[in-house]
């Protein structure tokens, strides 16, 4: 496995590969890898038959506020660097901020609305710094195809938006939600919960079990699940609720009769650890 540092020397190294025609899979996260990380480098190897797959590894600073956990973002690149290279990725590209953000820079790309939604309600410039940082990546990559996790399912349709607004040559692939035997949604964050909180945790996939087995029984009012999935998380003392809701795929707005594609997502806190999950219909 090949790792290096530089935009510069990223793109020179894919220009090279794409001159011998080798198709590019890109697979960009911010580390602290896990089995879910993985799966979308086995993705991009074998469903979409890349002869070269790229894990980037960068803590984006912009899309942490002021009040998040940037600092304290779990870190370990050995650890990293031994996982990426188990799972066959080809290179590992690892820029330092300054990098990436010179001190000259002044672009930020936005989704507007879509980026207001969900999660951005209480985290106003979460997605900008997300679009900023993979707009980046994907022209410093420039990759065939770029796999991302449905954990994150609305920062997937955000990126989907904005590389079709933006004339982008790439394809995104979205890759099912690693679970833990239990059901918990594998996640970087899942280290900062207590043996109680990770317990209690549970009631998120519990609760989008429940409203997908209310669906498949007819239910199509989401005020009527979205009641049911609050009801039992909040059964769970530690639980703070920052959001549950069901919206549509294409636009992430609120949808009064399940009729058509949906994202159901929720996102709470445990302690300080706040956990997304969904499920798409």
């Amino acid at each position: 496995m090949i790792l290096i540092k530089e935009p510069n020397a990223m793109h020179d190294y894919v220009n090279a590969s794409k001159r011998t025609g080798k198709r590019i899979g890109f697979v960009p996260t911010m580390g602290f890898l896990h089995a879910g990380h993985t799966s979308l480098a086995s993705l991009c190897r074998t469903r979409e038959s890349c002869d070269e797959v790229i894990m980037s590894i960068f803590v984006n600073p912009l899309q942490f506020g002021p009040q998040e956990d940037y600092e304290k973002y779990p870190r370990d690149m050995d650890r990293d660097t031994s996982i990426a290279e188990k799972a066959g990725v080809d290179v590992l590209f690892v820029p330092d901020a300054s990098a990436m953000y010179p001190a000259a820079a002044r672009t930020k790309v936005e989704v507007e609305e879509m980026s207001q939604a969900l999660c951005g309600v209480s985290r106003p410039t979460h997605f900008r710094g997300v679009t900023t940082v993979v707009a980046k990546l994907l022209n410093i990559v420039n990759p065939d195809v770029a796999a991302f996790g449905q954990k994150d399912a609305q920062q997937f349709f955000i990126l989907q938006r904005m590389v079709a607004d933006l004339n982008m040559p790439v394809q995104l692939v979205m890759a099912p939600i690693v679970r833990e035997a239990d059901g918990l949604a594998m996640s970087s964050r899942n280290v900062y919960l207590n043996e109680e909180e990770r317990k209690q945790a549970l009631s998120l996939s519990r609760a989008l079990v429940m409203a997908h087995q209310m669906i498949e029984k007819g239910e199509t009012k989401p005020a009527v699940i979205i009641q049911r999935m609050t009801a039992i998380i909040r059964q769970q003392p530690l639980a703070k609720i920052d959001y549950v809701a069901i919206v549509e795929t294409e636009n992430l707005q609120p949808i009064q009769t399940i009729q058509s594609p949906a994202l159901i997502a929720l996102a709470v806190l445990f302690g300080k650890t706040r956990l997304i999950d969904n499920i798409i219909i």
